[in-house]
């Protein structure tokens, strides 16, 4: 499963945690202005907003897990199993398959605002990539440096969220998760204080006791409320370094460590966690291996091109040696 945060310091930043028991070889992909996207439904767009993320590229198309636009505005798409629900294509929609999606709105929204105008009169069909790639069953956060929203197709229709914290996880719905937070509204970073009962003093008996009865395990409702109780309360300063550093922090108190979360004959693990700088287009990342933080910066690259560009992972831990 995955986690995914929108945090504001001085700049505006986006990333997320994949977790899964495989990797398809994703790589840090640019997607150039001109690069020609061709929509199964909506026809071609050569000209668009250039993008940045995470993304697998098949047949030379990039399937973005995570994506930032030159704008700054920010998506990820996140596993949805049971509930995601993609209709059949309709009339007088915009029939996008949800490999498109996250395309479909950086290509040509710059802020949620206008993505929400796009969401009002978009079909999320039941399109595959391919025979070999079938749908995914996901749910998206769309961010700005002012707002996110959840998008979810699911059995009643569309829904479009307004999400107040700024993060997404997996299953259930995000309404749930939203309702969920309520169950622990006592929770606290304060020093611990004696509320047991009246006229039974107890006294704490250690330091660090600030967030007791915040979850620890690893499901997605879990990691909702452990996200949002370290996003919230966090502390930082302003600075570049700074800010990636908590950031980082941030989605390293949700990660998944292998051997922990068995699924079939695998286990789950935290692929790799990334965090873009939306205001300057720098999508940093670190993966299970390598826990050194590696930088893309979109703008090095020629954003008026046609042609993909890819990085791929820099896997293995980078240790730098004092003596």
């Amino acid at each position: 499963m995955c986690t995914a945060i929108s945090f504001k310091t001085q700049d505006h930043y986006f990333g997320r945690n994949l977790d899964l028991e495989f990797s398809y070889n994703e790589t840090v992909t640019v997607t150039p202005r001109n690069f020609p996207f061709v929509f199964r439904r909506a026809g071609e767009m050569r000209s668009h907003f250039a993008l940045i993320g995470m993304a697998y590229v098949a047949g030379g198309y990039p399937l973005y897990y995570d994506c930032t636009n030159e704008k700054g505005l920010s998506m990820a798409g996140l596993n949805f199993p049971t509930f995601a629900d993609y209709k059949p294509e309709a009339d007088g929609k915009d029939n996008i398959a949800p490999f498109e999606f996250i395309p479909w709105i950086l290509s040509q929204c710059s802020t949620v605002a206008e993505a929400r105008k796009l969401l009002a009169k978009i079909n999320i069909a039941k399109i595959d990539y391919s025979a070999e790639l079938p749908a995914s069953p996901l749910h998206w956060i769309i961010s700005d440096k002012s707002e996110s929203v959840v998008v979810e197709s699911v059995k009643e229709g569309l829904k479009v969220w307004d999400d107040p914290v700024g993060l997404l996880t997996n299953n259930p719905p995000f309404d749930y998760h939203m309702l969920n937070l309520a169950n622990y509204l006592n929770c606290t970073r304060e020093e611990a204080v004696s509320r047991f009962a009246d006229g039974y003093e107890l006294k704490p008996f250690s330091r660090g006791m600030g967030g007791i009865g915040i979850p620890g395990d690893l499901s997605s409702a879990s990691r909702f409320i452990k996200a949002a109780f370290t996003k919230l309360n966090s502390v930082c300063g302003e600075s570049e370094s700074e800010s990636i550093s908590q950031f980082f922090h941030i989605l390293g108190s949700v990660a998944q460590q292998k051997g922990c979360c068995r699924v079939g004959h695998a286990f789950e693990y935290t692929i790799y966690s990334s965090c873009c700088n939306t205001d300057r287009g720098i999508y940093y990342y670190t993966t299970y291996e390598n826990s050194q933080i590696t930088a893309v910066d979109m703008h090095a690259v020629n954003l008026d091109g046609s042609e993909l560009v890819s990085y791929p992972l820099i896997t293995g831990q980078q240790i730098c040696r004092q003596n």
